[in-house]
């Protein structure tokens, strides 16, 4: 009786704990979400071409370069700013959100063009355009979104994310079958953008309480530039290898490898997003307590690992089973499963990476996070070119190697720098 007294207390603590809370929320949605895309990807495989892939992921890569300069940081500051700033700050946020996205619009229309010259094909141009088209509606709610997450109600993400992604699977599957082609895989992604705004908006009272202002702008901007560098060396480490493979090896052989990369990497992706999503307001709520900032730090890297590798670890075992069963005979003759298997097992190490750099940004260093990218990035384009001449298993050879020798390093690093020159750990040494 007192061991099962034992028991139930304990599991009624892990479950009291915040973190485990935001985790199984945002990570329960991203199952749900990834049975849905699932059915989407077998759709997929079975309806459309390399060849359609290769296009949608010409496009999805597009829009996700452009996006990337909006991640400037603006999110973080408010989730890590004090009380006394917040009201001031978001203001600031509002308005600066509106002249960002605006720009982003028009930027990413006159890429579009670019992109449509570049590869001799002008049907490009107008799928890449209406993408930028959910930048006019971001705007609305972002702030709101952010204080959410600053609140800790996951739950609210959690579900917002779901709604938005299972009726963009559903929608996808319905054009997909109607013979749309990669229009299956664009379109969707625009018809679903109002359920966040709608979602955010509703579910939080703050509304932009002043005329146009940007009131502290400099704050923003000085903590954000590191933040939005190291953006954009994630982005382009996460698409680099697309670019390259389309560039060199052709469209074709780009399908095969979207396809291995989205089958291979998605549900483990969804989960180190939720562990991000989930570790960063989790440590900032205490970074100024270096014993509860290392407690809460582990405690995250033992969750994610006991979740993601078994799983990891299971799915490319029985990739070869499960691509002809599921997917289809043709992405196995097209050769998928050996570059699925590669980039699957890449995403052993990557959420204690993220895990690295949330701790970094939550002490205020994003600076040195933004070196770590460089570098990162330095290295894994120079192993990309390299393992182009083996061709597509050479390139995802190259992601795996990249991954498994040079994150670990990271990690132990950026522990073992944020608790040396954490404030409590340097009045402690010199008492």
């Amino acid at each position: 009786m007192n061991l099962a007294k034992d028991i139930t207390n304990k599991l009624r603590y892990k479950l009291s704990d915040k973190f485990i809370q935001n985790f199984s929320w945002l990570g329960g949605a991203q199952i749900v979400y990834r049975f849905f895309r699932l059915a989407t990807t077998v759709t997929l495989a079975h309806l459309l071409s390399p060849v359609d892939y290769g296009l949608a992921a010409l496009i999805l890569t597009t829009n996700e370069f452009v996006n990337v300069f909006a991640q400037c940081g603006i999110d973080v500051k408010l989730i890590q700013s004090t009380e006394e700033d917040i009201n001031d700050l978001c203001n600031t946020a509002y308005w600066l959100n509106w002249l960002i996205y605006s720009s982003l619009f028009i930027v990413q229309c006159i890429v579009a063009f670019i992109i449509g010259w570049s590869y001799k094909n002008i049907q490009l141009v107008l799928p890449i355009c209406l993408m930028a088209t959910g930048y006019l509606t971001i705007p609305i709610a972002l702030v709101q979104c952010v204080l959410i997450q600053r609140e800790n109600r996951m739950s609210v993400i959690a579900v917002t994310h779901m709604l938005q992604l299972c009726i963009d699977c559903i929608l996808t599957i319905i054009m997909a079958l109607l013979g749309m082609g990669m229009w299956a895989i664009i379109l969707p992604k625009i018809l679903v953008a109002p359920i966040w705004v709608w979602r955010c908006y509703t579910n939080h009272s703050w509304r932009v309480n002043s005329k146009f202002t940007l009131k502290n702008w400099q704050e923003i901007v000085k903590f954000g530039r590191n933040i939005l560098g190291s953006q954009l060396l994630t982005t382009l480490r996460n698409n680099i290898d697309y670019f390259l493979v389309g560039t060199f090896l052709g469209v074709e052989q780009l399908g095969v490898y979207y396809f291995a990369f989205n089958a291979g990497l998605g549900i483990s992706l969804g989960i180190i997003t939720a562990f991000g999503s989930a570790l960063f307001p989790y440590l900032c709520s205490v970074s100024n307590n270096i014993e509860r900032l290392k407690e809460r730090f582990f405690k995250g890297l033992k969750t994610v690992a006991l979740i993601t590798i078994p799983l990891i670890l299971l799915q490319s075992s029985l990739s070869p089973f499960y691509v002809p069963l599921i997917f289809g005979q043709k992405w196995v003759t097209a050769g998928a499963v050996p570059i699925l298997i590669l980039i699957c097992l890449s995403a052993i190490p990557r959420p204690f990476g993220d895990a690295a750099s949330q701790i970094l940004r939550a002490v205020n260093k994003p600076d040195i996070d933004l070196k770590w990218n460089l570098i990162f990035t330095a290295i894994l384009v120079v192993g990309l070119v390299v393992g182009l001449q083996w061709g597509l298993v050479g390139v995802a050879t190259a992601v795996l190697i990249v991954h498994i020798l040079t994150i670990p390093i990271f990690t132990i690093w950026s522990s073992r720098y944020v608790i040396a020159t954490h404030p409590d750990t340097i009045l402690k040494t010199s008492i």
